[in-house]
């Protein structure tokens, strides 16, 4: 007997072309930077995108293929479309995303004045330091841009025709042309970059003219039946930049040379309005698609922020877009689509968008997800064998490590009992469940507690575990993932009535109208951003001359943006004490400074459970320590931890 479906406009077919979606749902561009040296596609990078595919989405964009790897290619290692060897892997990877249904689009792209020229070796010979985009310039960091004549435009045109007609030929379904987000056709399109005054600048229609001419080259290389995906900003920051006019009359301009709008916004560098941050209001930049969409004839996609199957049938059925894309939420859960399609929204696990994924491939050239430990190990994730004898396992915490660890473990095979102390499973992140912008870790909590009960772990909540328990269960494995707890300095007034503990902010109804937050790394920041949005007047207190310091390098910037002007930083201040009045400091110079304040809260650190954690070594078999409760951390340690250990099991 059918069920009903309760996301029909979301999960329905859509006909383009000759072509059919198989649902509203597509896996946007995402790069993957385990490529060759020199940018061919690995079975890690193919296992990555065959992930979306097997998880329900109806079309998996490979992303970032450079059509010329030589003047213009972005950043680090890209898919090079103009090495002969590159076709296998192309080949290989289509094949894996259509054998799940899927279709296999590309995105194309070139990075004008953008690119790497580092690793330009040709023209670094010949003109060191020189990039070329629409116009003369130079860039902030010093490097020289030169205009574009007509012979480098005509190339630049040729080359994406090259290698539309490679994809073609592995295979692909359709392809996408990246025309926003700062890169060399969104450069010519944009006023903030484009002063030409010859026929490429000028007027939007001029400003237009590369990639009308890009898109008619692609058109001839696939053919009229090969579908083609254009994408570009509704928007940008930059004085005289693409505005929503302008793009109203680029779509005009070319809805009838492609097959699907797909509707970004931002340029360079507009990195948070391109990947809105946890900040901002989920789908947010969806009212540019459906302004968009007003004016034209063919289906329109929409992308940025888009977590969650309900929000994403109401774009469908009111008619905002005709296609939602998503990038990250789609590495917290491959599975989104399928899941929607199933009614198991409960079980899908929501992206917080911390830009873990972003980060760690500026720092380490890899792609990871804070709450999905396979991504950027799918490939070798195929191979876990189930438990060859099942054990019984204890756990003690029902923090993230805990929940992950006890999920992976009875998934293999094994016997789990996952005992919580407190009432909820969750551990310290309850703490900032009631935090706005950070929604989505309370629907993490959620999430990970019904894949507790699917998996068929023993749950024991308001149980903790005491070397008499694990006697008495007698386990064969005991996981402690006991968590940390805040660090208390030895300062004079901190039992004061006026005092709480970072952890305690979210249960806290007494809090005064003025706040000093002792501790400015990213608990403290985040907290007193919540505070100030509250209508808080905060004090944020460091110590040394970096606030938020384990913020990764594209969450940091963004929170430091959103602090500027609500809160109050004060750094190189040490706390000495605490009174009714609020908190004594003393600066490097042991000059005395006071914030006044009604309230203190203490947010300078946490500590390991050591003591909790070595009464317990010994009284099994075999005793693990994952979490917090071995080194405090962020989410993505204790996810990746937990995952392990269960695997080791």
């Amino acid at each position: 007997m059918a069920c009903r479906q309760e996301y029909p406009k979301l999960c329905a077919p859509l006909h383009i072309g000759k072509l059919t979606l198989r649902n509203r749902m597509c896996s946007a561009p995402m790069g993957f930077p385990d490529l060759t040296q020199d940018g061919c596609l690995t079975e890690g990078a193919i296992a990555f995108y065959e992930l979306r595919a097997k998880g329900g989405a109806a079309v998996v964009t490979i992303s970032e293929a450079c059509v010329d790897y030589e003047n213009g290619k972005s950043h680090g290692r890209l898919i090079n479309l103009c090495n002969p060897g590159v076709l296998a892997g192309l080949t290989n990877a289509a094949r894996a995303i259509k054998r799940h249904g899927a279709l296999a689009s590309i995105e194309l792209n070139h990075a004008g004045m953008l690119s790497d020229f580092d690793v330009i070796a040709a023209e670094r010979q010949k003109d060191k330091n020189c990039r070329y985009g629409p116009v003369d310039t130079v860039l902030p960091d010093g490097t020289e841009v030169r205009a574009m004549d007509k012979a480098r435009i005509d190339e630049a045109v040729s080359k994406f025709a090259s290698g539309a007609a490679l994809v073609k030929r592995a295979g692909f379904d359709m392809l996408m042309i990246h025309a926003g987000h700062g890169w060399l056709i969104h450069q010519f399109l944009s006023g903030a970059t484009n002063s030409r005054t010859d026929e490429y600048g000028g007027s939007l229609e001029n400003r237009a003219r590369l990639a009308i001419e890009i898109i008619d080259a692609v058109r001839e290389a696939v053919g009229r039946d090969f579908p083609i995906e254009i994408r570009f900003s509704a928007m940008e920051e930059a004085e005289g930049g693409v505005s929503l006019a302008d793009a109203i009359e680029f779509a005009k301009l070319i809805q009838d040379k492609v097959d699907i709008l797909h509707v970004s916004a931002g340029g360079e560098p507009d990195f948070g309005i391109t990947h809105p941050p946890m900040f901002a209001e989920p789908g947010c930049n969806v009212k540019y698609a459906a302004e968009i969409k007003k004016h034209v004839h063919i289906p329109v996609a929409t992308v940025g922020a888009l977590n969650e199957p309900e929000q994403m049938e109401s774009i469908i059925a009111e008619g905002k877009a005709d296609i939602v894309c998503m990038a990250r939420a789609l590495l917290a859960d491959p599975e989104l689509p399928r899941k929607a399609e199933q009614n198991r929204a409960d079980e899908i696990l929501r992206c917080m968008r911390c830009f873990m994924c972003h980060a760690e491939r500026m720092l380490t050239q890899t792609r990871v997800c804070a709450l999905n430990p396979v991504i950027g190990r799918e490939y070798e994730a195929r191979f876990i064998p189930p438990a060859g004898q099942s054990e019984k396992v204890l756990i003690a915490g029902g923090g993230p490590a805990g929940m992950q660890c006890a999920v992976t473990a009875a998934k293999r095979g094994h016997r789990v009992i996952l005992c919580e102390k407190t009432g909820e499973l969750g551990g310290m992140l309850r703490c900032e469940a009631d935090v706005p912008f950070k929604a989505a870790f309370k629907k993490y909590i959620s999430t990970m507690t019904r894949r507790v009960e699917l998996a068929g772990v023993e749950l024991r909540l308001n149980t903790e575990v005491t070397p008499e328990l694990v006697s008495s269960i007698e386990p064969d494995v005991l996981i402690v993932a006991v968590g940390a707890e805040p660090i208390v300095p030895d300062i004079p007034g901190i039992d004061g009535q006026n005092v709480l503990m970072v952890t305690e902010i979210a249960a806290a109804k007494n809090i005064g109208k003025r706040v000093a937050i002792l501790g400015g790394g990213l608990a403290g920041c985040e907290f007193g951003l919540h505070l100030a949005e509250r209508g808080h007047e905060v004090t944020v207190v460091e110590m040394s001359d970096t606030v938020a310091a384990e913020g990764n390098p594209r969450h940091r910037p963004l929170l430091l943006k959103r602090l500027a002007g609500l809160v109050n930083i004060r750094t190189g201040l040490r706390g000495t004490a605490i009174t009714g009045e609020g908190l004594e400091c003393e600066d490097r110079q042991g000059e005395h400074v006071f914030i006044t304040a009604d309230t203190v809260v203490i947010a300078v650190g946490m500590k390991a459970k050591h003591k909790l954690v070595d009464s317990l070594r010994g009284t099994a078999p075999r005793v693990e320590v994952i979490g917090d409760c071995l080194k405090p951390g962020l989410i993505r340690g204790a996810t990746f931890r937990g995952y392990h250990a269960a695997l080791d099991i």
